[in-house]
């Protein structure tokens, strides 16, 4: 170990006696009476000492005013290097950082909240993609104008969308937007997933309320049906005294108040017992002395063993 080692974990003689110096440099950066007993040095070099004062302040248990100390070589004038508040070792610290993104749960947004979607979701994929030109096989596209003129034949001056009256209805975004399909991104097939086995989680055959239900959605006239592949098993209940009154509910799903619950057929129900009542069928306390598979002998000791 080299002497400047040593030197180092050693504290300086004159900057771990200058606690008043430290003292002082702490509640002028925090506040009098918050900071408590001195709690020590520690040598953070060569001439370089840290003094830790216990922390009063209320919601700061465990933490110390850490400050650090210096002076030049061969100077006996201590200097003030920095003042910080530090958590010690049994210091009460925030948990870690989670991202919103992370902590965000369904629910959780309130009136004027914003969402911001990450552009790498794997929830959507890109939905409209097309720019406003022609198809390659149209009448006024680029190799159809190169080929009419190619023939010595009279094109117009461009494309219908670089017309002063370009048709709009017969451009391809006009089309999408009639179609509607020019958002800029719609959900891809792991988004369609995650959806249905959520819905099918809150409002699927497994329920309680499914479970117990007379029928399912699928009967049911207060369901509305949903376009797109998710209409295929799921709907939209419109019955305002059912739980799922507004809510995506499976067609599988089923409650007490499907709209042919009144008219269903009830289940069989066994017929009543019918009583006799103009006879008397007589029952004999005791078995007949003949009744049994065995002849009863007079001598119980002639009788084979086994029986009785």
């Amino acid at each position: 170990m080299s002497a400047a080692t040593t030197r180092s974990r050693t504290p300086d003689r004159l900057c771990a006696e200058a606690v008043d110096l430290a003292r002082a440099a702490a509640e002028e950066a925090a506040a009098p009476g918050v900071v408590g007993e001195h709690a020590g040095v520690q040598s953070e070099g060569d001439r370089v000492v840290t003094h830790f004062f216990e922390c009063k302040e209320l919601g700061y248990r465990g933490w110390r005013w850490a400050v650090t100390v210096a002076r030049a070589s061969r100077a006996k004038i201590v200097t003030l290097d920095e003042v910080v508040l530090l958590p010690g070792p049994d210091a009460l610290l925030a948990p870690e950082w989670v991202p919103w993104s992370e902590r965000l749960r369904p629910g959780d947004m309130g009136p004027g909240d914003l969402l911001p979607t990450d552009a790498e979701d794997l929830r959507l994929e890109p939905g409209y993609a097309g720019e406003d030109e022609p198809m390659p096989n149209a009448a006024v596209s680029e190799e159809m104008a190169e080929l009419v003129e190619a023939e010595d034949a009279e094109v117009t001056a461009g494309t219908p969308a670089n017309l002063p009256a370009a048709p709009t209805r017969g451009s391809i975004a006009a089309v999408a937007e009639e179609l509607g399909m020019r958002r800029a991104r719609v959900l891809s097939r792991y988004g369609l997933h995650i959806a249905a086995d959520r819905w099918e989680e809150s409002y699927g055959a497994k329920t309680p309320m499914a479970q117990a239900a007379p029928a399912t959605c699928v009967s049911c006239g207060f369901l509305q049906p949903i376009g797109g592949s998710l209409g295929q098993a799921f709907g939209v209940c419109a019955n305002e005294f059912s739980p799922a009154d507004g809510h995506v509910v499976s067609l599988a799903y089923g409650c007490g108040g499907h709209s042919e619950a009144a008219v269903m057929p009830k289940p069989p129900q066994p017929a009543p017992p019918v009583i006799d009542e103009t006879r008397v069928d007589p029952f004999p306390l005791r078995p007949a002395p003949d009744s049994g598979s065995v002849p009863i002998v007079p001598d119980e000791d002639t009788a084979e063993l086994g029986h009785s």
